[in-house]
């Protein structure tokens, strides 16, 4: 028994984890628990010594001291301040009295509100509520079907999670050890084209089923003309400054994502402040909610931490690299079973709990294989973006199940989800076939011609150049006659046939 234990530590822990959590137990406890417990089960069967948890202050420590994570805060507060602020209902009134003569008009109006709230919120659940509130009725009263309103509402407030400044996107950074301001230029061309597979797939319902996407009724189009143009820019000015503000920033790298979502919760309180919606009451549920979900995230990270002291200790990295570097198919074969593995788990954890667990397993392996860790990320991230939307377990169901009208089942959000989930799934396809989605725009590692490299010496008192004792001075160097160091050229073309490669 105790040569079993040795031999198949490593899958003894990994197993014991999914157990805690398919149990319900809290992720940041089992994750903790399984490290801890293991780590004295290791050190009792002298796999590990008892230095081991020496180590784990110095982790914790260095969780605190990560910068990358301060901007998680930031941008949650930002995120909500703007949607209990009020900036929701007039994008969604004004965005639909835009759209309203066209057929799915509404739907539409709530995709491209999703999208903006996206880029200026990056919280799931703000976004799914604030448009289930108030856009759903809305949509039922006209007419709309079921599930065409509940799905477009819970995949558009999904979109929080792809498109930069997503938290997600910020974690999946942090794991992968990658910057974020790449992680967010890799993921800014996917979240659109998802967002453009959302409006297609309206106009597709909106031509072959009109009846479940009429236009607005003319009585309901309350603005025309020159007021309709003045909200418009009232109303969609100040969050396209923010979205400047804050990604045009990072993008440009004039801000650290931090820097920029510090900059982003400013402009939200200027913002509201401007719309005379800021209130004590507003600035306090605020920072509760911010606090509260910060809290969660630190905990996690902690308890990740603890384990894979654990795991790492009993080289439980090298038996996953081994397991998937073992697959058949080489690289596309690893990752049609991550995205697999990645879309079951969906069903039973969150994006955070996928980020923390699964990301760190996978990344090495990923990097062995030569894939590009950014556009591995941005995979995972619309991957995981399903895990809001599976029925039943969908989180984005469930937050706009608490705040539909009893007309509206619980079976229609199922069915109304279901077409969103195939179109992610389908951008999981797209970004593996185009990975130019994701690295388009990003930094390249700079090209030297080292044919033109030259080496100047420094020149002595009397204004010739000082040659240290054994080197040819440069002169003789460059000399026709002047015999070649065969050491150096060797160097030199082993650098062009690198570069080559």
């Amino acid at each position: 028994m105790t040569e079993f234990l040795i031999a198949n530590m490593a899958p003894i822990i990994f197993a014991s984890m999914v157990l805690f959590l398919l149990i319900g137990f809290p992720v940041s406890f089992a994750l903790a628990a399984n490290g801890i417990f293991f780590g004295f089960v290791g050190i009792e069967l002298g796999l590990l010594g008892p230095q081991l948890f020496q180590a784990l202050p110095d982790r914790i420590f260095g969780i605190m001291n990560n910068d990358t994570l301060l901007a998680i805060p930031f941008f949650t507060f930002m995120g909500l301040i703007l949607e209990r602020s009020g900036m929701a209902e007039d994008l969604l009134d004004t965005i639909g009295q835009l759209f309203g003569p066209l057929r799915g008009g509404l739907a539409l109006a709530v995709i491209f509100v999703g999208a903006l709230l996206a880029a200026t919120t990056g919280v799931v659940a703000a976004s799914v509520i604030s448009m289930g509130l108030i856009s759903l009725p809305i949509m039922l009263r006209y007419g709309y079907d079921k599930r065409l309103a509940s799905g477009v509402i819970a995949a558009s407030g999904t979109l929080a999670q792809i498109i930069p400044p997503s938290l997600v996107l910020i974690i999946m950074a942090d794991q992968l050890g990658k910057s974020v301001g790449d992680m967010y230029k890799g993921a800014f061309l996917p979240g659109m084209t998802l967002t453009a597979f959302y409006v297609g797939y309206v106009v597709l319902v909106a031509i072959f089923r009109p009846r479940w996407a009429p236009a607005l009724p003319l009585e309901a189009r309350t603005l025309r003309g020159g007021k309709l143009l003045l909200r418009v820019l009232t109303t969609l000015v100040p969050p396209l400054l923010l979205i400047f503000l804050v990604l045009g920033t990072i993008f440009l790298g004039i801000a650290t994502p931090t820097e920029g979502g510090a900059m982003g919760a400013t402009g939200a309180l200027i913002m509201a402040l401007a719309r005379r919606r800021l209130s004590w009451k507003l600035l306090r549920q605020a920072m509760d909610t911010t606090a509260k979900l910060t809290t969660f995230v630190v905990f996690i990270l902690v308890g990740a931490r603890v384990f894979s002291l654990t795991f790492y200790g009993v080289d439980g990295h090298k038996w996953v690299e081994h397991l998937l570097t073992g697959l058949p198919g080489g690289e596309i074969g690893f990752l049609i079973v991550v995205n697999v593995l990645v879309f079951l788990l969906a069903f039973f954890l969150d994006f955070f709990e996928l980020s923390f667990i699964v990301v760190p397993l996978l990344g090495p392996v990923a990097q062995a294989l030569g894939i590009d860790l950014i556009w591995f990320g941005v995979l995972l991230a619309v991957n995981m973006q399903t895990s809001f939307m599976h029925p039943p377990f969908g989180f984005a169901l469930f937050y706009l199940r608490s705040v539909a009208p009893a007309s509206v089942k619980t079976t229609d959000i199922y069915w109304g989800a279901i077409p969103f989930v195939c179109l992610q799934i389908i951008m999981v396809g797209v970004l593996i076939i185009f990975p130019q989605l994701v690295t388009f725009g990003l930094d390249q590692d700079a090209k030297v011609d080292l044919d033109s490299v030259q080496i100047e010496m420094p020149t002595s008192d009397y204004g010739a150049p000082s040659t240290p004792q054994g080197f040819e001075s440069p002169k003789e160097a460059s000399s026709p006659a002047a015999p070649e160091d065969a050491a150096s050229k060797a160097v030199l073309d082993a650098m062009k046939q690198d570069q080559a490669k």
